[in-house]
C-alpha cells in the first residue's frame, strides 16, 4: 500500500469523523427518574441539554431525595448519551476501537 493512499483514507476518515460529531451533537437522549416526574435530555456529545422537574414532586424538607433523583437522570442520560456515541462512531470504524 502505497503512502499516498493511505494519507488520503486517513483524511477521509477524519473528515467522516467530523461531520458524524457534528450529527451526534445534534441527536438527544433522555432517562427519567420518578415515573417520568425529573427528566434529564443529554445531547449525543454528552452534554446536559434539558432538565425538567415537575413541581409536585419538590418538597423542601427533603431536597436530599430529589437531589438523588436529578442525580440519577443525569447520570442515566449522560451512560445512554455515551452509548450511542459510542454505536454511531463504531459504524464509522467499522468496529475499530479508536478514542475520540
Amino acid at each position: 500500500m502505497n503512502i499516498q493512499k493511505l494519507m488520503k483514507q486517513a483524511q477521509a476518515m477524519q473528515s467522516n469523523m467530523a461531520q458524524a460529531q457534528e450529527k451526534l451533537a445534534a441527536l438527544e437522549v433522555s432517562a427519567e427518574a420518578a415515573s417520568g416526574k425529573i427528566i434529564a435530555t443529554a445531547s449525543g456529545a454528552g452534554m446536559i441539554t434539558k432538565l425538567s422537574i415537575d413541581p409536585a414532586i419538590i418538597d423542601p424538607e427533603d431536597a436530599e431525595f430529589l437531589s438523588s433523583l436529578v442525580l440519577k437522570a443525569v447520570q442515566d442520560a449522560l451512560i445512554a448519551a455515551k452509548a450511542l456515541n459510542e454505536k454511531e462512531m463504531s459504524k464509522l470504524t467499522g468496529g475499530m476501537n479508536l478514542p475520540f
